[in-house]
């Protein structure tokens, strides 16, 4: 949205400005549902884990408070940004929307901190089973964020840009082939695009520091068994009793992404008792597989944009470019849920690991199903409500597109066959 903005005031693009003041009201439409959702999640902290947060919310509690701060901000500035439009200046405008970016980068960096220090608590002192000192900062910048965290916000990013570019890639290959549509693909496309390389960098770094601050749930996602140097890659396969089966087995490989050596020790699933090793392997492993195998696939159509505007200075016309272009949204979203899995199924039987299990978190009361049941509910009457405003606002831009304002700045105009004689 802001990119567009720019590119708008920059070079007098008014189609880069329509683009802007829409992606701006989709904005509003997502930040209202994100802070009902955000709500009930908030709730469920307490109501489905009490063991977790009456050990330990005094810890988590900073970070989960200041994410609730930068949503406020984030909230707030959007509606300064949506009331702007013919209120402010146009560079005035601009800057109003820069708050809403950074308070959300700032608001995923909190929650992923509190995630990220479940897999490497740090930052307290605990004493006969109660916590009686912390050092916020530990908590915030505990091991496990330095690559957790700019994993996660570049995955953020990526949804976010092939998802909105895979909208006009459907409206492209539908016979709307117009500016609009080829710069509503181009900007959050090329962003997510290019972003890509430094993700795949982050995702391989993450996974090294797995195999040894977690090494129990990196013996799961790569089926190592027992512990060994020279340990193989598994590509797909199912996991039972020991025995890979249906995979491709490479020789040596696990080791040397491991160590960058093929004599690299890696740590197997015997390791530690039945009882401490995460459960269904097979859905963490072919979970890790699915994510890498998307991640390196959208590595493909950047460079396919790269070699089309060296050659002709415009993007690929070929269909094939434009369908990959449509599956890149569901695509990232995939992704990112398998990465999802891994993080959290990787690390049970533990909440906090190795301090607090899943069942000693767990609450005890009854009426769980109920509750359970209602939130289905809920989320799915918004998941309705918010794809059919949605659907609503992009019917309605494509009926009225002659009487919105290039540059939507400044009082309305009135149209000329209102206009008084």
């Amino acid at each position: 949205m802001l990119i567009a903005e720019y590119i708008g005031l920059r070079r007098s693009d008014q189609v880069a400005m329509k683009l802007a003041q829409r992606w701006s009201q989709a904005l509003g439409v997502l930040v209202a549902v994100g802070a009902v959702t955000g709500t009930v999640l908030s709730f469920e902290m307490g109501l489905l884990w009490p063991g977790l947060m009456r050990r330990y919310g005094s810890v988590i509690g900073l970070p989960f408070a200041l994410e609730g701060i930068f949503f406020f901000l984030e909230a707030i500035f959007t509606g300064i940004y949506l009331y702007g439009w013919r209120r402010l200046s146009p560079w005035a405008h601009f800057w109003s929307g820069i708050p809403i970016s950074v308070s959300g980068i700032f608001g995923a960096l909190s929650v992923m901190a509190a995630n990220s220090w479940m897999n490497h608590p740090s930052g307290f002192t605990l004493k006969a089973g109660r916590v009686v000192a912390v050092d916020p900062l530990k908590v915030f910048f505990n091991r496990a964020a330095a690559y957790e965290t700019p994993h996660m916000l570049l995955a953020a990013y990526l949804v976010a840009g092939f998802g909105v570019a895979s909208v006009y890639a459907v409206g492209f290959l539908r016979g709307r082939q117009d500016r609009y549509h080829r710069l509503g693909f181009a900007i959050p496309f090329v962003l997510a695009a290019a972003l890509t390389p430094v993700e795949f960098v982050l995702g391989d770094t993450a996974a090294r520091a797995v195999a040894n601050d977690q090494p129990v749930k990196f013996a799961a996602m790569e089926y190592v068994t027992h512990t060994t140097r020279d340990a193989p890659e598994y590509l797909g396969g199912v996991y039972g009793h020991g025995h890979v089966s249906f995979g491709l087995r490479i020789p040596n490989l696990d080791s040397l992404l491991v160590g960058f050596s093929a004599h690299t020790k890696v740590t197997g699933l015997d390791s530690v008792a039945a009882a401490d090793r995460p459960p269904l392997p097979s859905l963490i492993h072919l979970a890790f597989d699915v994510m890498a195998a998307l991640g390196s696939l959208s590595v493909i159509p950047l460079l396919w944009i790269l070699l089309a505007w060296w050659r002709r200075r415009s993007l690929p016309a070929h269909r094939w470019f434009w369908l990959a272009g449509a599956a890149a949204g569901p695509g990232a979203v995939v992704a990112m849920e398998c990465g999802w899995i891994v993080t959290e199924v990787g690390r049970q039987p533990w909440v906090v690991y190795k301090l607090l299990t899943t069942a000693q978190a767990e609450t005890t009361n009854g009426g769980v199903v109920d509750s359970l049941t209602a939130v289905i509910i809920l989320y799915a009457v918004l998941g309705v409500t918010t794809t059919l405003i949605l659907r609503l606002l992009a019917r309605r831009w494509r009926q009225s597109d002659e009487l919105l304002l290039a540059v939507p700045y400044g009082p309305p105009r009135i149209p000329a066959k209102l206009e008084p004689r």
